[in-house]
């Protein structure tokens, strides 16, 4: 079966078990940015080592679960749960604990795995700011909005701590 559907040839998609939207609904912006956010993450998880790269599918199966929930708001099972706020929570408790943080403005850069981390923290942050208007324009996982705002705070300091390993 060839990839191709030419379903979309007109300007529209389809979000699960909804009539087609156009290609610049918000919902659809949303989620091409958080694929972006995903294959950063992946080029991320390339340069980590064994145990990064188990941290970083775990939080690319959240994304997918995420844009998951945003083609189909009324399915609980793609809702975000407090579990994965809470992991992500205590990995970024794990990670600070393990340099001295230095509360400064950062150039970002000094390494090139930091670099593709800042990359990846800043699409995260791009995709929070869509959420919200998202949320405003029809309604949105709030739990969703608070795990975006924490995967950048991880990110962050992911970013930081390989700066200092390095």
């Amino acid at each position: 079966m060839a990839i191709y559907t030419k379903s979309g040839d007109g300007g529209t998609t389809s979000l699960i078990g909804r009539a087609r939207v156009p290609k610049f609904d918000e919902r659809v912006e949303l989620m091409g940015n958080i694929d972006e956010l995903n294959s950063q993450l992946g080029l991320v998880k390339s340069l980590s080592c064994d145990k990064g790269k188990a941290n970083i599918e775990i939080i690319q199966q959240d994304l997918m679960k995420i844009m998951s929930g945003i083609a189909d708001s009324s399915n609980s099972d793609f809702k975000v749960s407090d579990s994965m706020i809470a992991t992500l929570e205590s990995k970024i408790d794990k990670t600070e604990n393990l340099f001295p943080r230095e509360h400064k403005f950062v150039l970002y850069g000094k390494c090139e795995a930091s670099a593709h981390i800042d990359i990846a923290r800043a699409i995260a942050r791009r995709v929070e700011r869509r959420f919200c208007k998202v949320a405003q324009i029809y309604g949105a996982d709030n739990k969703a909005i608070v795990y975006m705002n924490r995967l950048s705070d991880y990110l962050y300091v992911l970013a930081r701590y390989i700066d200092f390993q390095n």
